[in-house]
């Protein structure tokens, strides 16, 4: 019986590599270990066996049915990849093949406006020696609100403002400020970052507002630091996304995680000034809060601000987008519009 049993495990090693496609391996592997298979004949002549020749032959059998699964997975595994290949090499796309594109009714694809000015803010604050983070769409109260020194009953926590969801606990950020948060949990000062990326509020949707838009959080935390510090990045950061010298103003403003806290406008482009609906009639567009991060925030943060200070910012990507490129709503950045899109593909 155990020459039987070997002998079947021989030629199922012969045979294996031969087997090609999953509907073959199901059928090889029924030839084999199915109800009517190889082993399972042997494996009823067992009773015919003393208790010895039971024992021994049993254990063999079970090892040689483990090997046969094994090699099983291994074989089918390898004519998966090998369909994969194959389905590749049949669809394969020669993308250097741009001078074609025109040949095929098709045009060139461009970037978003909403990318391409995030890149070149992400380009900016790199070339000013600031790290890109990132952080998570869906946060906790902790992060979103408590670290920043939002009390519970300050405006931005009240449900028509934020989205919820139904533990109570999570939510979907509502400003890019969590990653100040998450990074210094894992900076040690002296460091300067920005965070961009997508935020989500209950808005009622008009020509300046969307409810999914995009911010841009930055932080600068070192010794001795002070508002000219600020104003001189945000300055150095308008004048090079805007490639023109605009007029600003700076006037006092709240916000929970900073103090003195500011808000930095600068004059309509659309306009010039004279009023329109981005702006809301009044010249001005509100490009960014900003100021000296709060004590509270900082401690918030695992940093000392006996010994640590800076400031923090946060700007709309979607805004500048509009200025940049002379869009009057903001929802046309959100539609989807093939239309609208394509008019970018040249920047």
């Amino acid at each position: 019986m155990l020459q039987k049993l070997e002998e079947v495990k021989k030629e199922f090693d012969a045979s294996i590599d031969a087997v090609g496609s999953m509907p073959d391996m199901a059928q090889f592997k029924a030839d084999y270990l199915g109800k009517k298979g190889k082993l399972n004949a042997l494996m009823g002549g067992m009773r015919d066996l003393s208790d010895d020749d039971k024992k021994n032959f049993g254990a063999r059998a079970n090892e040689v049915k483990q090997e046969m699964l094994d090699a099983i997975d291994r074989r089918s595994q390898a004519i998966e990849i090998d369909a994969i290949n194959e389905k590749l090499a049949e669809n394969r796309m020669d993308i250097s093949w741009t001078n074609k594109i025109s040949d095929l009714g098709q045009q060139a694809a461009g970037l978003h406006p909403l990318t391409s000015v995030t890149r070149e803010l992400e380009d900016i604050f790199l070339s000013m020696g600031f790290d890109i983070l990132d952080g998570p769409h869906i946060e906790d109260e902790y992060h979103n609100f408590e670290a920043l020194n939002i009390p519970e009953s300050h405006p931005a926590r009240d449900m028509q403002d934020t989205f919820w969801f139904k533990d109570g606990e999570h939510l979907l950020r509502t400003h890019t400020s969590n990653i100040q948060i998450r990074g210094m949990e894992v900076k040690k000062p002296p460091f300067k970052f920005v965070g961009p990326g997508k935020v989500f509020r209950c808005e009622t949707l008009d020509a300046s507002h969307e409810a999914a838009f995009h911010q841009l959080e930055g932080m600068m935390v070192g010794e001795d630091i002070s508002v000219p510090h600020m104003i001189h990045f945000l300055r150095t950061l308008l004048s090079e996304i805007f490639k023109a010298e605009i007029k600003v103003r700076l006037r006092p403003g709240f916000f929970p995680f900073v103090e003195p806290g500011f808000e930095l406008d600068y004059e309509c482009m659309l306009c010039g000034g004279k009023g329109c609906s981005v702006c809301k009639q009044v010249g001005w567009v509100e490009a960014l809060g900003c100021g000296m991060v709060h004590p509270n925030v900082l401690r918030s943060g695992g940093i000392d601000p006996d010994k640590w200070n800076g400031f923090a910012f946060g700007m709309g990507i979607d805004r500048l987008t509009m200025m940049r490129y002379h869009i009057d709503d903001v929802r046309h950045l959100h539609s989807g519009n093939l239309q609208f899109s394509e008019q970018f593909r040249a920047y």
